[in-house]
């Protein structure tokens, strides 16, 4: 069975930096891609950062040059780093892992960028 565990979000002000984190139970963490999600008040969920389990990264353009995702195998676990934050980022963010079957979902942690 696998859990995700987000941690990391919080109350930042505009330009502003932040990382999250999400750790993985289970073993299948290695050999998955791994997502973070974001879900605006109002708003459809929307995928913002990808890595594959050979550590290949898309991003959403929304994002692209200030959010960058990375992960550590022997930790289970992938980071979210945010910078430039803008107010339009605030949202709950959720990790995401991806089997052949299924995804699994995090259960998220809200980022508010505000002064």
């Amino acid at each position: 069975q696998v859990q995700l565990v987000e941690s990391g979000g919080g109350l930042v002000q505009p330009g502003g930096s932040l990382r999250l984190s999400c750790a993985a139970s289970g073993s299948i963490f290695s050999i998955s891609s791994m997502g973070w999600s974001r879900q605006a008040p109002g708003k459809e969920r929307e995928l913002v950062a990808l890595i594959t389990s050979s550590g290949t990264t898309t991003y959403a353009d929304s994002v692209k040059g200030r959010f960058t995702i990375s992960r550590d195998n022997a930790k289970n676990t992938v980071y979210l780093q945010m910078t430039s934050l803008k107010p339009e980022d605030t949202a709950v963010y959720y990790c995401r892992l991806s089997d052949p079957n299924r995804y699994y979902w995090g259960s998220g942690t809200l980022v508010t960028v505000s002064s």
